[in-house]
């Protein structure tokens, strides 16, 4: 089944005005911004963030869209990196009217348009571009089509997790119980294989987010729950130099 809607890609820089900050301790921030120029994204893509020094100096850094395409603000949720220069920028200094340089939306693998269905997979701030399609999903009235898992250390670590419980969202911890959508308690532990065959069933793509480790560990167990490799799609993520 295809799933190709109309995908925007951006050639040039552009601004946006932050309009709202949120710090959620010392991990995320949930930046809103208001684009100039701005052509809608689809679920999925993400946009380029740069920072420019008087000196000239400039840093850069990918981040995944939150926002359903139909809200008037695009949506960041920054995890803030150790070391990190454009993290730590936006976590710690970004302020309610502040301009930033933008390059978006960018993307056209990762991808959703919500005719197709589809398993998401994520690791920590992995979840982010799956907000973006579960948002996408409630709008369109397409959630049917969308299952999403969440795996992090705990509860308090997972963005959006309130959110994605409402969804109905399968939340894996793997340092403290977890009580599921269905009122049933789940022991701390990583994702089981056989978990991932169960909510595979009937699905005709898959995404994976996280760091490298999160992918091939996810890779293999969708592999092993007999998803086929050429329907997988995978973003990882990490710490930079």
């Amino acid at each position: 089944m295809s799933d190709s809607p109309p995908v925007a890609v951006a050639s040039s820089w552009t601004t946006g005005t932050v309009r709202e900050v949120e710090r959620l301790g010392e991990t995320y921030v949930r930046i809103r911004l208001e684009v100039a120029d701005r052509s809608d994204h689809v679920p999925g893509q993400h946009y380029v963030v740069r920072l420019r020094a008087p000196d000239g100096y400039t840093a850069q850094r990918s981040y995944s869209l939150a926002s359903d395409p139909a809200d008037p603000l695009i949506e960041l949720m920054v995890e803030c990196l150790p070391r990190g220069e454009v993290s730590g920028f936006l976590h710690d200094v970004v302020e309610v009217g502040d301009e930033l340089e933008l390059r978006g939306p960018i993307g056209r693998w990762f991808v959703w348009g919500g005719s197709v269905p589809s398993i998401c997979v994520a690791g920590g701030s992995g979840v982010v571009p799956f907000i973006s399609m579960l948002r996408h999903a409630r709008r369109t009235g397409t959630a049917e089509q969308l299952t999403i898992v969440a795996s992090t250390q705990t509860r308090s670590k997972l963005p959006y997790v309130e959110e994605l419980e409402e969804f109905g969202a399968f939340i894996a911890l793997t340092r403290e119980n977890h009580i599921n959508s269905y009122g049933v308690e789940r022991v701390a532990a990583h994702i089981y294989p056989d978990e991932l065959a169960e909510l595979a069933t009937g699905i005709e793509r898959a995404y994976v987010c996280g760091s490298a480790g999160f992918v091939s560990f996810v890779g293999r167990s969708l592999g092993e729950a007999g998803v086929r490799s050429d329907i997988v799609r995978v973003e990882q993520f990490g710490a930079t130099s």
